[in-house]
């Protein structure tokens, strides 16, 4: 078998293996559960932010202290795997079965834990029930809600860093405004995605762009590093599998079907149609000399073109264009060596 059969075979392999694999990630992501605690006080706007997260009115709203009655976990249309637990506020008197409140924050994948910029920030509750959680849960993401009322805030999140001894992050943000919304969401899908469930998050919010370039970005910076690896072909496997990965994740986030096939015809013909024919037939891997800079560079340029020309078809619903792949890998090259 001469070299550029060889290898072609070890492509068509190492996507088969990633396709497969990547495959079983998805889908067992998509079948757990997501579990979401939002613990606070009265009015802290525990619902209101939830709302402005996923872009849908999955929790209710009201101004009247004790709105939030019942403990039970509760989902939306279209979030059926998603389970959120709005906790009745810290001073509130129907917080009638603690018990069953303190059994789902155990279980929780992450904890929003509200306190108001406006007013006591980490009151004595406050401070009584972190302490209790945090005995049992350390998935705790600190909002600091109401900034758009308050002044000094960063003063108030040293102020909370300092009591938690920077064990936690902390996101000032308004929930009436949206001011650093982006930024919360950010930080939720970073904490989930050690869970191994920041695709099921991802896919309930109705703005999926954030999540989608989150991805690619990160693909691009890991595929930069496979292709500066200094052993010829140590590439092949794993950029492969990196790519495929990022396609079905995108795939999956926007609810498009991406076969196996058409995995193998992005990445082919867009390497083809992109570092051009007669390297490709060298080396399959789409990487010219590996060990060096120009390796990573191609390699990060080339997954950033699939995924953002991927990314651009599915939110526009067309077909995928080759071409517009192309000119974005000529682009992403060229910045990339400057």
């Amino acid at each position: 078998m001469c070299v550029d059969e060889s290898r072609r075979e070890e492509f068509i392999q190492a996507v088969n293996k990633a396709y497969a694999e990547e495959m079983k990630k998805i889908n067992d992501q998509l079948d757990k559960e997501l579990l979401i605690a939002l613990v606070g006080e009265v009015n802290a706007g525990k619902s209101t932010t939830i709302n402005q997260i996923l872009g849908k009115n999955v929790a209710r709203t009201n101004p009247r202290p004790g709105e939030t009655v019942s403990i039970d976990p509760y989902n939306h249309e279209g979030l059926e795997k998603i389970k959120f637990m709005d906790t009745p506020g810290l001073n509130d008197p129907n917080d009638e079965n603690p018990k069953k409140t303190l059994e789902f924050i155990k279980k929780a994948d992450i904890i929003l834990f509200f306190t108001n910029a406006a007013g006591t920030v980490f009151s004595e509750s406050e401070k009584e029930r972190f302490q209790e959680i945090e005995q049992h849960n350390q998935n705790i993401l600190i909002v600091l809600n109401k900034i758009d009322a308050a002044e000094d805030i960063d003063g108030l999140v040293q102020f909370i860093k300092s009591y938690t001894e920077n064990k936690y992050d902390v996101i000032p943000i308004s929930s009436k405004t949206g001011e650093n919304i982006d930024e919360l969401k950010n930080q939720i899908l970073d904490l989930l995605k050690k869970r191994g469930k920041d695709l099921l998050f991802a896919k309930s919010m109705s703005d999926k762009s954030a999540a989608a370039n989150r991805w690619i970005v990160a693909a691009g910076v890991s595929a930069g590093a496979i292709g500066a690896v200094p052993i010829p072909g140590s590439d092949v496997v794993p950029l492969t599998a990196l790519q495929v990965g990022l396609l079905l994740k995108l795939s999956a986030l926007y609810g498009k079907q991406l076969s196996l096939k058409d995995a193998k015809d992005l990445i082919i013909i867009t390497a083809a149609k992109t570092v051009g024919q007669t390297l490709y037939r060298q080396v399959v891997k789409f990487i010219p000399g590996a060990g060096s800079a120009a390796g990573g560079v191609i390699a990060s340029s080339l997954t950033l073109a699939l995924g953002y020309g991927v990314k651009h078809a599915y939110e526009n619903d067309i077909d995928i264009n080759f071409d517009k792949i192309t000119a974005l890998f000529h682009q992403f090259r060229k910045r990339k060596k400057r």
